[in-house]
């Protein structure tokens, strides 16, 4: 990782814009205290389900559905959520196909695992190439945000699947003002919204000595169009995790 040296100084705070996680298994506890950093979590965006008369307006029938493609815990959540409020019973043989298994294990929350079709990849829906070619004929229902996964929304279009994209929930901006006068050594976005949320709520923010670490290509450049100085980019083949690139820096500046 190339450092600038100007701004190669000692970490000693971090501030991760996501929720606090519910247990103590986050890579960054362990971060945090192999290092000793004082480590916070605040979300800088929160999610809000779209009810499920707005969905009716839009004509969406699941029924017409013979598959779902989830790309987030948040789409498993809200499908299930909409499926309730419409009082819709998800047939036996509807097929699952996750971007990662993690999400797949997810689905153990709402339905009978072992007795589904459910088809997982590594972490993007091209990851599903090889599956979704067997399974080509199905009629996809594609549960997302109002800030949509372009990458997954073109990818899928590009290769002519029959699918429909299904809002079922918003991203919106949380107000994080208390946090005007507290400082970190290094802020942790994950997404071009939480950028959004940093300068809706600081219009006048100046990064100064704040380190600023970014994972993903759209959060990148998000950053950069703000004129930020993006100090910890992930992934990159020498950290495939936003851990592990912190921990990389973090390591040459606290010598």
């Amino acid at each position: 990782m190339q450092i600038d040296v100007a701004r190669a100084k000692k970490v000693k705070s971090i501030l991760v814009t996501l929720p606090k996680p519910e247990n103590d298994k986050s890579p960054y506890f362990a971060l945090a205290e192999k290092y000793n950093l004082k480590l916070d979590f605040r979300g800088f965006i929160h999610v809000e389900g779209v009810p499920a008369k707005d969905i009716r307006k839009e004509r969406i029938n699941f029924a017409e559905h013979t598959a779902v493609i989830f790309t987030s815990k948040n789409a498993v959540d809200h499908f299930f959520r909409v499926c309730e409020e419409m009082r819709f019973e998800v047939s036996a043989d509807m097929k699952y196909f996750c971007i990662s298994e993690a999400i797949a294990l997810y689905l153990q929350k709402y339905i009978q695992y072992r007795k589904r079709k459910i088809f997982f990849g590594k972490q993007t829906a091209k990851d599903l190439e090889e599956v979704l070619k067997k399974h080509s004929k199905e009629k996809f229902l594609f549960p997302c945000s109002d800030v949509a996964n372009e990458d997954t929304h073109k990818w899928l279009q590009d290769n002519g699947y029959n699918f429909t994209p299904a809002v079922l929930f918003r991203t919106v901006i949380s107000d994080i003002t208390d946090l005007k006068d507290v400082f970190y050594d290094i802020i942790v976005f994950f997404s071009p919204s939480s950028v959004q949320s940093l300068y809706e709520n600081f219009p006048e923010y100046v990064q100064n000595n704040t380190r600023i670490a970014a994972f993903g290509a759209t959060t990148q450049q998000a950053l950069l169009e703000k004129g930020m100085i993006l100090d910890i980019p992930a992934p990159t083949p020498q950290a495939p995790s936003m851990t592990m690139a912190v921990e990389q820096y973090i390591k040459q500046v606290n010598k």
